[in-house]
């Protein structure tokens, strides 16, 4: 029997992280690489650097000197080290919005593959997972040829990633559709090899052309972005009409054609995903021409950012017109639940904006605490929700945990200053709420 390809991960953030433990779990030797020694040696220690279900529980599994641990994962910060160990290289670092523009930033690729290219010295594949620019694989590919002593044995696949936050070993170990953008049949048997197991479950494998393959995480992200936002349009609409919007999505979401997922209007989506690849995409059709086939993207950015505001003018409304020395109590920080991520998240934002005027904010997160004191260390933070709703003037539902969902009304009645609850997420029981003598208002809902 062949021996199995060994892997290395370069970049051992929330994509990189998560893939080496699943293809650790999946029986591979893997080798992650990170230039960040602190994040190296938390991981050796297997612990991970952020919040996401089940990925300590397999990583402890596969690093060594933990009890009853296979030994298959280990991590370096030495591209040497990995250019010797793999047959396949993974990609997973990094593509944020350049600062000041919309476009993405390549630096952290290019540097990966710069940096790993000379130590590759016998045939192997380099895979892509990150989002990147279409276009960008050509590129890569003949620099890896161009840098790699073994020259065109060094060849560069492209694999989007498709996880969700929350979600994301799941989304690796069994994936609903698996895209390898390749220039050879050896490409395609290695990465074949690599997800057999899914492939064996029946995971559909799809084979494509570079440009396909980096299109299809963008493209993707762009309907789901342009399913929300439309939503969201609706709820405006519903507001000016004295219509309900959950209502009106949940009418929507028994046509097949559309279906319910992602119809939930609110203060919209955030993130370190969506917001920067819509808006990277506008700039790459930019510089390929294609600029107006990409037009209403604008619009579903604007349609978002919108919605942040449109809470802020809700709450200011409710509390008399002025925040200044009112009391408010918001109920998260994390851009969605089930994760510690707070990049562009529209609860912080929100809070952010409620406390720069007037606003006296106290924010409680089950898990984004820690990263929310840090990008906005002048908001109070509670131990508790019930700490956070404590003498508040109006409350705000902004991330749909199931904690939150789960609270007691009458409980935090008993410790509000006032029973006056916004929904920024129509996530919450409108009648269990009202019954408990709350105020309770949504966006695109009606007041009572």
């Amino acid at each position: 029997m062949a021996t199995p390809p060994r892997i290395t991960v370069i970049g051992t953030g929330y994509l990189g992280a998560t893939h080496a433990a699943s293809m650790a779990e999946l029986g591979f030797e893997v080798l992650g690489l990170d230039v960040v020694p602190e994040k190296v040696e938390l991981l050796s220690r297997g612990e991970v650097p952020m919040y996401e279900p089940g990925l300590e529980d397999v990583l402890r599994r596969h690093v060594p000197g933990v009890e009853g641990s296979t030994g298959r994962l280990r991590f370096t910060t030495s591209f040497e080290e990995a250019g010797d160990f793999g047959d396949v290289h993974f990609l997973c670092v990094n593509t944020p919005q350049k600062h000041g523009e919309y476009a993405c930033d390549m630096s952290y690729v290019d540097t990966a593959v710069s940096s790993l290219a000379p130590h590759l010295k016998r045939p192997a594949l380099v895979v892509g997972k990150s989002t990147v620019p279409v276009g960008s694989a050509a590129r890569l590919a003949a620099l890896l040829r161009e840098k790699a002593p073994a020259g065109a044995g060094a060849e560069l696949a492209w694999n989007p990633e498709f996880l969700r936050e929350g979600y994301a070993v799941k989304d690796t170990l069994h994936p609903d559709r698996i895209v390898v953008g390749v220039g050879s049949e050896r490409a395609e048997a290695l990465l074949r090899e690599v997800y057999a197991s899914a492939i064996a479950d029946g995971t559909p494998f799809l084979v494509t052309d570079y440009p396909t393959a980096e299109l299809v995480k963008v493209s993707a992200n762009s309907f789901l972005a342009t399913k929300i936002s439309f939503i969201n349009a609706m709820a405006e609409v519903c507001e000016a009409a004295g219509g309900d919007v959950a209502r009106l999505a949940e009418a929507l979401g028994y046509d097949d054609r559309i279906g319910p997922k992602f119809l939930r209007a609110g203060i919209g989506f955030g993130g370190g995903c969506l917001p920067k690849d819509i808006r990277a995409f506008m700039a790459r059709a930019g510089e390929l021409g294609a600029d107006q086939a990409l037009t209403f993207l604008r619009e579903i950015d604007s349609i978002n950012m919108r919605r942040r505001g449109q809470m802020v003018d809700m709450a200011r409304e409710i509390v008399g017109g002025s925040f200044l020395g009112v009391r408010v109590g918001v109920l998260g920080a994390a851009f969605k639940p089930d994760s510690d991520d707070v990049r562009d998240s529209p609860a912080l934002n929100v809070a952010g904006q409620i406390h720069l005027q007037g606003g006296q904010v106290t924010v409680y997160d089950p898990r984004g605490m820690d990263n929310a004191a840090r990008l906005f260390p002048t908001l109070g933070y509670a131990d508790s929700a019930l700490e956070a709703v404590r003498g508040a003037d109006v409350v705000l539902h902004l991330t749909e945990w199931r904690e939150f969902r789960d609270l007691d009304p009458a409980a935090l009645g008993e410790v509000a200053g006032r029973r006056v609850l916004l929904d920024g997420r129509n996530a919450l029981d409108p009648d269990r709420w009202r019954k408990a003598g709350w105020t309770y208002r949504a966006m695109g809902r009606p007041g009572a």
